[in-house]
């Protein structure tokens, strides 16, 4: 099979790296290598969601690729510390809903995660939440807080290496607050085998961090994730979701699976 731009250009910048020693580099030497293999988007080239973005190289020498801050970027030992294979699915729920005018209008992970939550099913899943909110009391009701991006500083490891970003971009796709939980969402079309475990683990991180420093103004009962994925299977749609927790904080191959579910929607 063809290897394309990107993952030449990733190549290159391992091989420069493991020739000095030094797995750390920055957007300068991307640039240069992107131009010079005719990759027209630097910025997208060391973004790396799931094991098969990464070129054979990396995956013969164990190395993934990780995200420092500041325009800086760094090679790390242990695929299995940046990535993490989803888990078989055993439960299936049938989800009756009326399909309404903008439901999946078009493929984006905000129309994913708008879908979900329209329908209760994200409340459903993870927070076990069965019924109407209506006729609630609007401060007994769950919180949805709208996809943003922030800068941050995030310190925290990798098992036994520890990795300190400085001034990070993070999205965090939706977030879910209901009875002193917090749980943040990651969304993504088709059939992925894995992912790269920091697209839940610093938007946990972030709000982990703002409960320490008392920066939230009640009491937090507890933070997790949730990773939805959305298929077509036999012309019906399906929502697959897992449900994660992080063991140790501070530490991102603590990732612990909760429960997980498929939902399949049946149009009434």
């Amino acid at each position: 099979m063809p290897i394309g731009k990107k993952q030449k250009a990733l190549t290159e910048l391992f091989e420069l790296c493991e020739a000095r020693n030094d797995f750390a580099f920055d957007n300068e030497i991307v640039k240069e290598v992107c131009k010079k293999h005719g990759f027209k988007n630097p910025f997208d080239a060391t973004k790396v969601d799931s094991k098969r973005v990464l070129p054979r190289v990396c995956l013969e020498r164990d190395y993934a690729l990780i995200h420092l801050g500041n325009g800086k970027h760094q090679f790390i030992k242990g695929i299995d510390k940046v990535f993490h294979e989803f888990e078989r699915i055993d439960e299936e729920i049938e989800w009756s809903y009326r399909k309404s005018l903008l439901n999946e209008c078009n493929a984006s992970e905000s129309n994913i995660l708008s879908v979900a939550n329209n329908q209760r099913i994200l409340h459903h899943f993870a927070f076990g939440a069965d019924r109407e909110f209506d006729d609630v009391d609007i401060s007994k009701r769950p919180k949805t807080y709208f996809p943003h991006r922030t800068k941050t500083n995030l310190t925290y490891r990798f098992g036994d290496v520890s990795v300190t970003l400085e001034k990070i971009q993070i999205e965090i796709d939706l977030t879910i607050e209901y009875e002193g939980n917090i749980c943040v969402f990651e969304a993504k079309n088709g059939n992925p085998k894995n992912f790269s475990v920091y697209q839940i683990y610093h938007p946990f991180l972030y709000y982990h961090n703002a409960r320490q420093s008392g920066r939230l103004s009640g009491k937090v009962e507890d933070i997790f994730a949730v990773y939805v994925v959305r298929q077509k299977r036999r012309g019906a749609s399906h929502l697959k979701l897992w449900k994660y927790a992080f063991e140790t904080p501070d530490d991102i191959t603590s990732i612990k699976l909760l429960k997980s579910a498929r939902y399949k929607l049946i149009q009434r």
